[in-house]
């Protein structure tokens, strides 16, 4: 194992339910009741192939001394003090209780690392509560759904930089990045792989629908440690009937969630059909940094006007990846493959670039100027400043004083933030809040 994680949080926030999402096992007891786990329960985790023990505690509760409650806290600040890593879990639903925020202080004392999760989070429902709980400072939040397995690969990002680390020490930077192919089937993405490594590790053949479990490969280019991911084909959900195929493709979903970066690869000699187009939108709403691998290029006559068909073709039907990088490649001859590489690197770069909160209000400034924004039923909407919420991808939440702002205009902000600051081919995500303005007065630098 390479670290251990203690799980800690008030009673009944979901604690024990992340325990058996992480550990894949049903070996905690789960119940809407408050205060079923008492013991520390121990386990082996395994979250993408990131390997760590994880305990799962009793609710932390402000309790009197020597009752049952007191002696179950004891039991969790114990686990604290064992772990090498706490992640603190609050509910999203609830919001932030005072035991919430007493408990932070005292995480915030300790010597060790602590991560902040909010819980409860699918479909949006904890926007609310992901905000407030930068008060506790704790971090930046992880909006997770430990029941449905949502956002646990942004937890991943986190928990992998303290992969290989002894007790004590500073979490490595030089954690792998996690690529994942995938594509239609028959496209030749367990080819390309084989040529990426140098040697026959995955099956290959003329048959579509070789592969069907996403396989995990470790790589070295150029001195920077790749984890690959080769993912079965992804047909149409109309296309599939059997069983192992459904599964499959299941596989691959999972493998572009826990992916940082994606190549999709399509077949020169069929480029972007809809399933295309569905798998690239998929990526997009997952929020990964994407690359478009145009396989078997030694197949085309006329290249120059080729590529420029493909780049109008995209603009049409994928705007939200508007300038995503276009690799014309062969996986059969290795054409072209260090420049495949390259393009995920830059990528990733720019899937994890920060912005300082001064030049995203400069921009916001010069945008609202070109184009100001619209009226909404008879109400002019005031956008007073912007901010970044997050990276992986650029996140950024808008402060207005409604928060029935057109999607169009926000399509023109994203647009303009995307060629203002140059980033192509990246997922961008803009939040609004209606909320006064907490930095009144600010003024750019």
């Amino acid at each position: 194992m390479t670290f251990t994680l203690a799980i800690v949080g008030r009673p009944n926030v979901g604690k024990s339910t992340l325990f058996n999402r992480l550990t894949g096992k049903r070996h905690a007891l789960v119940d809407d009741m408050p205060g079923v786990t008492r013991d520390r329960r121990e386990g082996d985790a395994s979250l993408a192939g990131l390997e760590f023990k994880v305990f799962d505690t009793a609710g932390l509760e402000d309790a009197q001394e020597g009752s049952l409650a007191a002696r179950m806290t004891a039991q969790t600040q114990s686990a604290i003090k064992d772990a090498d890593v706490t992640l603190m879990v609050i509910d999203g639903r609830a919001g932030i209780m005072a035991d919430d925020k007493h408990f932070a202080a005292i995480l915030r004392k300790s010597r060790k690392p602590v991560l902040l999760a909010v819980n409860k989070a699918e479909g949006g429902k904890a926007s609310a509560t992901i905000a407030e709980a930068y008060s506790l400072g704790l971090g930046e939040p992880i909006a997770i759904s430990a029941e449905h397995g949502e956002g646990l690969v942004d937890l991943y990002d986190v928990l992998a930089k303290f992969e290989g680390n002894d007790k004590g020490e500073t979490p490595s930077e030089d954690a792998p990045l996690h690529l994942a192919i995938i594509g239609r089937p028959n496209v030749g993405k367990s080819t390309l792989i084989n040529k990426m490594i140098g040697q026959e590790r995955v099956l290959t053949g003329p048959e579509a629908g070789i592969t069907r479990d996403s396989i995990a490969i470790d790589w070295t280019f150029e001195h920077s440690k790749i984890k690959l991911f080769d993912t079965a084909g992804m047909r149409k959900k109309s296309g599939i009937v059997q069983k192992v195929e459904k599964l499959a493709v299941a596989d691959s979903l999972r493998a572009i969630q826990y992916a940082q970066v994606v190549i999709l690869v399509i077949d020169a000699q069929a480029p972007l059909e809809k399933q295309d187009n569905t798998i690239a939108a998929l990526v997009e709403q997952e929020g990964r940094a994407m690359v478009i691998a145009i396989n078997k290029w030694d197949s085309v006559d006329d290249k120059p006007a080729y590529m420029k068909a493909i780049e109008k073709r995209l603009e049409i039907v994928l705007p939200q990846v508007k300038g995503v990088a276009l690799v014309p490649i062969s996986g059969k001859t290795g054409y072209n493959i260090s420049a495949l590489m390259k393009a995920c690197f830059k990528a990733y770069a720019q899937w994890n670039r920060e912005f300082r909160t001064a030049e995203l209000n400069r921009w916001l400034e010069d945008a609202l100027l070109v184009h100001t924004p619209p009226m909404v039923k008879g109400r002019r909407i005031k956008i007073r400043y912007i901010t970044q919420k997050s990276t992986r991808p650029p996140t950024f939440i808008l402060f207005s004083n409604t928060g029935d702002i057109p999607e169009s205009y926000i399509r023109y902000l994203t647009n303009s933030m995307r060629e203002v600051f140059s980033l192509p081919g990246v997922p961008i995500r803009i939040k609004i809040r209606k909320n006064k303005n907490p930095y009144a007065g600010f003024e750019p630098e």
